[in-house]
């Protein structure tokens, strides 16, 4: 539910798609693959990096658009739905490596898949779509930051001791990644602002139908 545009909506909105910001979150989208090869291959340093450049080409092409003028209703399209793409190749190539517990994956697989559903929804059948907030943003970076930090799986650190549930690294007494707590604090506000949106969209298509219906 992002767009490469401003945030207040001021910046004019083109019908271009040969656009850089296009052409980056295209080539974003075309980096998944390999960067599951690589990892699946066992090359973990160079699936980290791989996926270190493709989730921080999201504010290059975010802060391209803005400062040439070049948000495009392609771009705003475009740029989330490879986001959630992103997330959902991270998480997945995560479990399949043994590195992230699977309700982790399922609360972010599931979450990432409703934005990409519902927003879709919203924007074709009632013209509505919920611009993101800072702290969703945020809440991405610090996922994929987390998500980095599994990959390379390297530093481990001792965990809290606090519980005994297997499921829970870092707060077990199990050595884990560092970057494990980027991605609770990443969860967290994920969910916080997932509620944000949902209820902003509903808001939204009940003013589009009341609309409709007036006129």
């Amino acid at each position: 539910m992002r767009g490469n545009g401003s945030k207040d909506g001021s910046q004019q909105v083109s019908d271009r798609i040969l656009t850089l910001p296009n052409v980056i979150s295209a080539v974003r989208l075309c980096l998944v693959p390999v960067f599951l090869v690589l990892l699946l291959d066992g090359h973990d340093l160079a699936a980290t990096l791989l996926f270190a450049i493709a989730a921080g080409t999201d504010w290059v092409d975010g802060q391209i658009a803005r400062r040439t003028n070049a948000v495009s209703r392609l771009g705003q399209l475009l740029d989330p739905a490879v986001d959630r793409i992103l997330m959902i190749a991270g998480v997945t190539g995560l479990f399949l490596a043994g590195r992230l517990p699977l309700w982790i994956i399922f609360v972010v697989l599931v979450r990432d898949l409703l934005l990409l559903i519902g927003g879709a929804i919203a924007l074709k059948r009632y013209h509505v779509r919920v611009p993101v907030v800072f702290p969703g943003k945020v809440a991405t970076t610090l996922l994929f930051v987390g998500f980095a930090g599994l990959l390379l799986n390297w530093p481990l650190v001792p965990g809290l001791g606090i519980v005994d549930a297997s499921w829970l690294p870092g707060l077990n007494e199990q050595a884990c990644s560092w970057s494990i707590w980027f991605v609770y604090a990443g969860l967290a506000l994920a969910l916080a602002t997932t509620i944000y949106y949902a209820r902003t969209a509903l808001l939204r298509i009940r003013a589009a139908l009341r609309s409709e219906a007036e006129g």
